[in-house]
């Protein structure tokens, strides 16, 4: 078993951590301190847009939904009459100078995420430099910001800051990296704006967060079929994300035989790994599909989904932003 599936069965189960992941606790949870307080004092600088800039992140290392919540807000804010975009750091791409997405991104150089939201419609900035990213929005004429995994990136003035949380694994042994799966300690939930609850079962003051599919597309676009299509069917099923197991637990429920084939996050796939010798279909997420394009073939299949959430959450969101009642 690999050292990241050994840490991540401690975190959410019953294995305990390695000893020396304690002593690495302590100190990045002093790290942690010092540069949250290197930036109140003012040592360390945050850049204001002259937009609204809303946060969305998580408190915990890989993935709780925080992708979906970005195009399913950017939708919502669409039509309210607002024009967002998405500044990421592209994690997974190889960009490092901020570049405003056009085209067909490659997700080799931008990020799977970024290309994925991009596909949505939403205007997308990445780089290194966050500020920077996001200014190419406001000078594209986006009149909101929106942060994507974000949380502990503090170097944007924020307005409206949202923790998605897994509603199943919640937050684990409660530890800080790499002892548990915190990226910051977790009385610093108490201070964002509103908490999402991706599945599971929201606690008080959580917005519950369903996400939802039903169908298969192949990855031309040509060919859609009902999810319920496969059921009984045995499947090859790919998931280099946060969390594959939901993707799987997600197709089982669907009655789909699955032949689990899960990759790190952000994974860059080559097509021998797809190689798996037969002709089962394969499914995929949407966030797998946007890498796998290039060399696909007609028998795979992704999954879309999109997160629900009720009206309120959105109301919210809305009613915190500058200049809004």
């Amino acid at each position: 078993m690999a050292l990241a599936d050994e840490l991540v069965e401690a975190w959410y189960g019953n294995r305990r951590c390695p000893w020396w992941t304690q002593p690495l606790a302590g100190l990045y949870g002093a790290i942690t301190v010092l540069r949250r307080a290197l930036y109140r004092i003012g040592v360390l600088r945050s850049v204001r847009l002259g937009v609204p800039v809303v946060v969305i992140g998580n408190l915990t290392a890989g993935g709780t939904g925080k992708t979906p919540l970005t195009i399913a807000l950017a939708n919502a804010l669409r039509a309210r009459g607002f024009r967002p975009g998405v500044a990421s750091r592209g994690y997974g791409g190889k960009q490092r100078g901020a570049a405003l997405l056009g085209g067909m991104p490659d997700p080799a150089e931008v990020g799977d995420e970024p290309c994925l939201i991009h596909a949505s419609g939403v205007p997308v900035a990445v780089g290194r430099d966050r500020p920077a990213a996001a200014r190419l929005l406001v000078a594209d004429g986006c009149n909101v910001v929106i942060a994507d995994d974000g949380l502990q990136h503090y170097r944007l003035v924020r307005d409206v800051e949202i923790c998605v949380i897994d509603g199943v694994r919640r937050f684990g042994n409660g530890r800080l990296l790499p002892a548990g799966p915190l990226r910051e300690p977790l009385h610093r939930l108490a201070q964002v704006d509103l908490r999402v609850c991706n599945g599971g079962t929201p606690q008080e003051g959580e917005y519950s967060m369903r996400l939802a599919g039903g169908e298969a597309v192949t990855l031309d676009g040509v060919h859609r079929r009902l999810l319920a299509d496969f059921a009984g069917m045995r499947v090859h099923a790919l998931a280099a994300i946060g969390n594959p197991a939901r993707f799987f637990a997600g197709l089982r429920d669907a009655g789909i035989e699955v032949v689990e084939h899960a990759f790190p996050d952000h994974h860059a796939f080559v097509a021998t790994e797809l190689a798996f010798g037969d002709e089962l279909p394969v499914l995929m997420t949407d966030k797998d599909a946007v890498k796998c394009r290039g060399f696909a073939q007609a028998h795979w299949w992704r999954v879309p989904v999109h997160a629900e959430l009720p009206v309120e959450f959105f109301e919210a969101v809305l009613a915190r932003l500058p200049g809004r009642v």
